[in-house]
């Protein structure tokens, strides 16, 4: 009884901008126990968390990465209405110590909404390496807040931080006499002149004090809000006072960057004139125009050439030990029903049992852009291809979420939401599903593998570029043709470069992993199981089942990629997941005995293989993706728009790859 007494549950909210590592602390503290989802009403990414030491409980939430709290982004938006709103019992600004002058402007915001406050120093290594000599003891002292060093990738000072939050709940919590930014007697005339301007309880749950000054900084959520709520008579007062006062946003603001000045001159210790970080000598050539560029593709085939010198011969393994003598065990099974023999080993192991041999390929893919993400060198792919996104039309913010859509489209489309400008970000959706995802390129490595050999890698490549050829193209045309308007320039901050945290890899990974292994485990298993089924009936006899009648409707289709039926039907199932295609061709050539890429070879003919991979990397986005589309946009006019975009863009450039190949003979298996 004592014990359960003791026991406590916190809420704790995780601050910070993008690229100060607060995702990095989030993902240590809760490990495997978190939950994603999205934030109400929003399209923004929401994630919770629980940690556990002893009988403290931290329910931690991981709000969106933001410079302020002025409601300039929905990021923004949610991150301070969460803080007035769910009033969490502490708030951690986690900050960069190695540009910490540009964070402290968020914790200038954050002391007037958070009495429990508590800053996490995050990457004080790398601003000793850049001759940076913080002293947090003395910031601390300054502010009147704790001021804890961390370096999280080491997983270096978490266990302070831990020990400061709950020491933050206390008894005294909420009384500290935090250290305010003075604004001057004029300047507080002012605000105090625009509080008494406010109604009683026209503010809540804002608080009077931060919503005068967010007026007098012309917030525009905060001034909709309060002219919604004020009397009629009263508004007008208020406004007057306030176009009266115009110049006190510019003065706010000056105020925040001179205490900024003060708090950094008591903090840091300035690194000599002319001193070189290690950054900058890596971006000299990562960022530029020409050698960023060409890493950027050694990159790229790096990341392939894993996948074909280990990953896929691992998978061949897998299919042949395990999934083909799994298959022939249980046909030896006389005592089981033939159905039953056929449910199992042609439905469930034939398709989602040969999809998940998959798992070697796809852990290259997801490690590989882990450690891209982890090093600080997905932000410098982005960066060094934002001139094509100009020539698209594109917000230079279109980058990110288009660099993302390698590992998936959907979290690219959701990704959209970091994009200001509505057709930047309509355009980025549409031209987004053209982005080979691991889904498609997992088949591509498949049967490039089958047909070309060592070949196989550059033939992937080749796939993979020719599909980003036809995004520059669709854009071009979606931009002088459907979408049209002006483009806007990038503004980003690149992070500093990180030594890789294996253990932080290692948990995307798997996260990534075990996502994939449950929906091969529901969607797609429920996909084979239902291509079984229709393999099977009247007669048990696929040619005369209505798989194969769906198929010979489509062949003459296929014939002009040099495709049957077979080919086809398994095209189609890659509407449910990309990865259904090997799964259906494992469930529809199930009844021979070797392995599905033996089958594969024999079946096409090197020219047709380069159309099937030309089809299938331009064919019709998933139905996840979809709907992400259409969750995005708000319309199926978009979602209808990309299906029959993208059905007559594939089907049109594999018959020309297919007849341009077969004309000059220009294909030849290894």
């Amino acid at each position: 009884m004592l014990e359960k007494l003791a026991e406590k549950t916190i809420t704790v909210a995780l601050a910070g901008a993008p690229n100060v590592g607060k995702s990095t602390v989030f993902n240590l503290l809760t490990g495997l126990s978190q939950h994603v989802g999205n934030w109400p009403g929003k399209t923004v990414e929401q994630k919770t968390g629980i940690f556990r030491q002893g009988n403290l409980t931290m329910n931690i939430v991981d709000l969106p990465g933001t410079y302020s709290l002025t409601a300039n982004s929905t990021e923004e938006q949610i991150a301070r209405d969460y803080l007035i709103n769910e009033n969490p019992d502490v708030v951690v600004a986690v900050l960069n110590a190695a540009s910490l002058e540009r964070n402290l402007y968020l914790v200038a915001e954050l002391i007037e909404l958070a009495p429990r406050l508590v800053i996490a120093l995050n990457m004080i290594d790398v601003a000793e390496q850049q001759g940076k000599k913080i002293n947090p003891e003395a910031l601390s002292k300054t502010l009147n807040i704790p001021v804890i060093p961390i370096v999280a990738r080491a997983n270096r000072g978490l266990h302070e931080l831990v020990s400061q939050i709950e020491q933050e709940c206390g008894a005294a919590a909420g009384l500290r006499d935090v250290k305010h930014i003075e604004y001057g007697s004029e300047i507080k005339g002012v605000i105090d002149h625009v509080e008494r301007l406010l109604d009683n309880g026209v503010t809540a749950p804002y608080p009077k004090h931060w919503t005068a000054m967010k007026l007098l900084e012309g917030d525009d959520q905060i001034n909709k809000l309060i002219r919604g709520r004020m009397p009629g008579e009263h508004w007008p007062a208020l406004e007057s006072y306030l176009r009266e006062n115009e110049s006190a946003a510019v003065t706010i603001a000056t105020l925040r960057f001179e205490w900024i000045e003060r708090m950094m001159a008591v903090s840091q210790e300035k690194p000599h004139i002319g001193q070189v970080s290690l950054t900058e000598k890596i971006d000299r050539a990562a960022t530029h125009p020409i050698w960023g560029l060409f890493i950027l593709v050694a990159v790229l085939g790096a990341i392939f050439w894993l996948v074909f010198s280990i990953g896929v011969p691992i998978q061949k393994f897998l299919d042949v030990n395990l999934i083909v003598r799994a298959r022939e065990f249980i046909h030896t099974l006389s005592f089981m029903p033939q159905w039953l023999q056929g449910f199992l080993a042609d439905g469930v192991l034939a398709g989602a049992g040969t999809v998940l041999t998959f798992v070697p390929i796809l852990f290259f893919f997801f490690a590989a852009w882990a450690l891209m993400e982890d090093t600080g060198y997905t932000a410098r792919a982005a960066f060094v291809t934002d001139r094509f996104m100009h020539a698209l039309g594109l917000h230079g913010k279109s980058c990110m979420p288009l660099v993302l859509g390698f590992g998936c489209n959907v979290p690219a489309i959701l990704g959209t939401r970091i994009i200001d400008s509505p057709r930047a970000r309509l355009l980025t959706i549409l031209i987004t599903p053209l982005v080979p995802c691991t889904g498609r390129m997992a088949v591509v490595a498949i049967i490039a593998a089958a047909f070309f050999g060592t070949a196989g890698v550059l033939v992937s490549i080749g796939i993979m570029l020719f599909s980003l050829l036809m995004l520059v193209i669709t854009g071009l045309i979606l931009k002088k043709f459907v979408i049209r308007g002006e483009s806007s320039a990038l503004i980003m901050e690149l992070p500093l470069y990180h030594v890789p945290d294996l253990k932080l890899i290692g948990l995307v990974t798997w996260q990534n992993i075990l996502a994939f292994i449950k929906r091969a485990g529901t969607l797609i298993l429920a996909v084979s199981i239902i291509v079984w089924l229709l393999s099977i009936i009247p007669n048990g006899n696929i040619n005369d089942s209505i798989l194969a009648g769906i198929g010979k409707w489509l062949e003459p289709l296929g014939r002009l990629m040099g495709l049957n039926w077979q080919m086809m039907v398994a095209l189609l199932s890659s509407f449910v997941a990309k990865e259904n295609t090997i799964a259906t061709l494992g469930v529809m050539l199930s009844g021979s005995g070797t392995d599905l890429t033996q089958q594969l070879k024999q079946m096409l003919t090197p020219a047709a293989a380069v159309a099937f991979l030309v089809v299938q990397v331009l064919f019709i986005p998933c139905v996840a993706t979809i709907s992400a589309i259409k969750q995005e946009t708000g319309s199926w006019r978009w979602p209808a728009f990309t299906v029959i975009f993208q059905l007559v863009l594939s089907f049109t450039m594999a018959i020309l790859v297919f007849q341009v190949a077969r004309l000059f003979n220009c294909l030849s298996p290894i």
